[in-house]
This record gives C-alpha cells, sequence and structure tokens, in this order.
C-alpha cells in the first residue's frame, strides 16, 4: 500500500468520524442540481459522510476510496441511514475513471495530490463526465495556510480561482466563488477556512 494511503488508512482506525456524519455545507447547498436515479462519482469519497448524503437523495452513487478502513465506515454510516451505493476500494491516481460515465462528479477537499497528479486527477473528471454532466469541486485556498485549520501543508496542494478557470477551461463554469467562513466537519476540519467551490457543466457534444 502506498505510505500515503497507509497514513490515511491509520487515521481512519478512530471510532470517531474524522470529518463527522453530515454532509459538506457546500455539496449540501447544491442539491437541487441532482435529479434522482443520476449516476454520481464521489471522488476520494473517506468515511461516507458525503457519499451517503447523494444515496440519500435517490442518486446511483460510486464511492472511490484508497482506505478500506475508511470504506468499512461508510458502509456503517450507509447502513445507519438506511440507503446503499457502490465502493470501490482504489488509489485514484491508478484508477481508470473511464469515459462519458457519470452524471455528476463530486469532489470535496481531495488536495492529496501533487500538481502533476492533480492535473492527471482534473483531466479524468473531465473524459469521465457525460456531456451536460456537471462537477462540484470544493477545497481550500492558499490563505488557508494562515488559518491552520485543516488541509494540506504543502501552498503547490491548494487552489486559486485561476488554477481552477485554467485546469477546467473546457467546463462551462457555472458557480465559482472565494470566501472564508467557519466550518464545523469532525475534529480535522474545524474553524475559520478560506474555501473555493466550483460547479461547472461539460457542453453538450456537437
Amino acid at each position: 500500500m502506498d505510505p500515503q494511503i497507509e497514513q490515511w488508512n491509520e487515521r481512519f482506525k478512530e471510532d470517531d468520524y474524522l470529518f463527522g456524519k453530515e454532509p459538506n455545507a457546500f455539496l449540501a447547498s447544491q442539491a437541487a442540481r441532482f435529479t434522482p436515479g443520476m449516476k454520481v462519482l464521489s471522488v476520494a469519497d473517506g468515511e461516507g459522510r458525503n457519499g451517503v448524503w447523494l444515496a440519500e437523495q435517490g442518486l446511483d452513487v460510486l464511492a472511490v476510496e484508497a482506505a478500506p478502513r475508511a470504506i468499512e465506515k461508510s458502509r456503517l454510516l450507509a447502513a445507519e441511514r438506511g440507503v446503499s451505493l457502490t465502493h470501490e476500494c482504489a488509489d485514484l491516481l491508478s484508477w481508470h475513471w473511464g469515459t462519458e460515465r457519470f452524471d455528476a462528479i463530486v469532489a470535496i477537499f481531495i488536495q492529496f495530490a501533487a500538481p502533476d497528479a492533480r492535473a492527471q486527477m482534473f483531466a479524468n473528471m473531465q473524459r469521465a463526465l457525460k456531456p451536460g454532466g456537471l462537477l462540484l469541486l470544493e477545497g481550500y485556498r492558499l490563505e488557508q495556510l494562515q488559518y491552520g485549520t485543516g488541509g494540506p501543508q504543502d501552498p503547490t496542494h491548494l487552489y486559486t480561482a485561476g488554477l481552477l478557470r485554467e485546469a477546467f477551461a473546457g467546463l462551462e463554469i457555472l458557480h465559482l466563488a472565494e470566501y472564508d467562513v467557519h466550518i464545523e466537519e469532525g475534529t480535522r476540519h474545524r474553524g475559520m477556512s478560506a474555501l473555493i467551490d466550483l460547479v461547472a457543466r461539460k457542453p453538450l457534444a456537437g
């Protein structure tokens, strides 16, 4: 197992849900964009708070996560909430994303990847979206380093509006917002935070 994945797997041994059981606030605010039956990919879904919430909206959810212990906790949370979703244990840097598979892709705080790997993942996301499909992404901005309330310490892993506009230039940007807000997501994301949200649509073919 990759050392970084092993490190996360060890963290997920804790009984508590590191980022809580409730969905990410930005994701929940976008509920109206989803229609029951949509096929949705939740990227690096962790302990399931977002994937399970998506399943609660009546969506067909594939949750991909590299840490086996996180998937175990996600399955427990899904059972607790009375929903089901499909889990796949895989390293996203070598996983086969496919082409035009998903109606929506959700990527919340997936900032474990260095710039080259991040570019690869962003390209894979766009290819995996169906024409007209939606990408919903949230992450920390560079200013998060001043707060120290979660996220990576390496500035190259953080986002700027320019970075996201360039990376997703092939998509129609529906929403792009930079803001600071106090968040409470378990023990790992807590306090004033510098966030950036993106909603983008893949153009229809032709």
